[in-house]
């Protein structure tokens, strides 16, 4: 039985149906992350990161700046060596992979090209390079927007356009792989909004869909699943939806005594107006058991959903320049 894939549109509104022939990946494949450890000097930049990213689905990563997110795609893409561990697309190194630029397309860098070739012509020198023809050179400058602009030096884009250029370069071999960092960057509503289509489009079909980003608005509307990293560490993962529900929202009779009490027992908690406190890693029992146990008085226990960008600033913690620094 043949699924029909989602229309996308491109920047300028046209819809854009997705290749009959090639939009569906000829196989899934799952990313992994196993125990990997970077250092600069002795500064570990990525410190013991295992993580896995499953096809089929979008996958946000997000730390601050300076917490490994661009240095462990690199690793991804053998980009980078690490210091300890492994990563693996399909549980081969990317170096190993039969047809690597037609398994992946990756986005690390916005300027990846050579500023006096127009950007048809950049896209020209992908295509030759890897056996794309080059009537899917024109499909795609269409798609994301730059069709009109396909003759002018990419030298002379603006930030969106060569953002767009690399999405372009990306998605040229049509990879039922996409590792994208920071796309989104640059891009104005109508270029968030079509990226966005064209990630999904790509999910819905089998493909593994892996990007960072700081737009973290976009992501909860983009991402199936989120990977969290702090200071080069794994600080959570998983759906997106159960994270942002696996906080509780309490209202009692001494609110600074209770988020003591709950804090010693490991849990976070973060004041909630006018009057409630919000507490993440401690399940609704146990905060009422410890609240009973101290003698203070519940006047609310309740499921509460919280922002993307209300947990990140729990799960993070602020880099220092000298940090941000070490790991570009």
């Amino acid at each position: 039985m043949t699924q029909t894939s989602p229309t996308t549109r491109s920047s300028g509104g046209a819809p854009i149906a997705p290749r009959a022939d090639g939009d569906r990946p000829d196989a899934a494949y799952t990313l992994c992350v196993d125990h990997v450890t970077k250092r600069y000097g002795d500064h570990p930049v990525v410190d013991d990161l295992s993580f896995s990213v499953p096809p089929g689905r979008v996958t946000g990563f997000l730390g601050p700046n300076g917490s490994g997110k661009s240095t462990t795609m690199k690793i991804m893409l053998d980009l980078a060596a690490a210091s300890q561990g492994r990563a693996t697309i399909g549980e081969h190194r990317y170096r190993d992979l039969p047809d690597p630029s037609r398994t992946v397309g990756a986005m690390i860098e916005s300027n990846a090209f050579h500023p006096g070739r127009s950007g048809r012509n950049h896209l020209r020198v992908i295509a030759d390079a890897t056996g794309v023809d080059h009537d899917r050179v024109d499909e795609m400058l269409e798609q994301v927007g730059l069709a009109d602009a396909a003759h002018r030096k990419a030298g002379a884009y603006s930030l969106g356009m060569r953002q767009r250029l690399g999405l372009a370069a990306a998605l040229l071999g049509e990879p039922p792989v996409l590792i994208l960092d920071e796309p989104g960057n640059g891009l104005d509503p109508q270029g968030i909004r079509s990226l966005r289509d064209q990630l999904r489009a790509r999910a819905a079909v089998g493909g593994t869909v892996f990007v960072s980003s700081h737009l973290l608005s976009e992501v909860e509307h983009l991402a199936d699943d989120v990977i969290v990293i702090d200071r080069g560490r794994l600080v959570t993962q998983g759906s997106l939806a159960e994270l942002q529900q696996s906080a509780t929202l309490v209202q009692a009779a001494d609110l600074d005594r209770l988020g003591r009490e709950l804090e010693r027992a490991g849990a976070t908690t973060q004041r909630s107006e006018p009057d409630g406190l919000i507490v993440r890693g401690m399940d609704t029992a146990e905060i009422g058991e410890r609240a009973f146990t101290a003698g203070i008085a519940l006047h609310e226990l309740s499921p509460s959903a919280g922002s993307l960008e209300e947990l990140f600033l729990t799960w993070t913690t602020p880099v220092s320049d000298d940090e941000v620094e070490a790991a570009s």
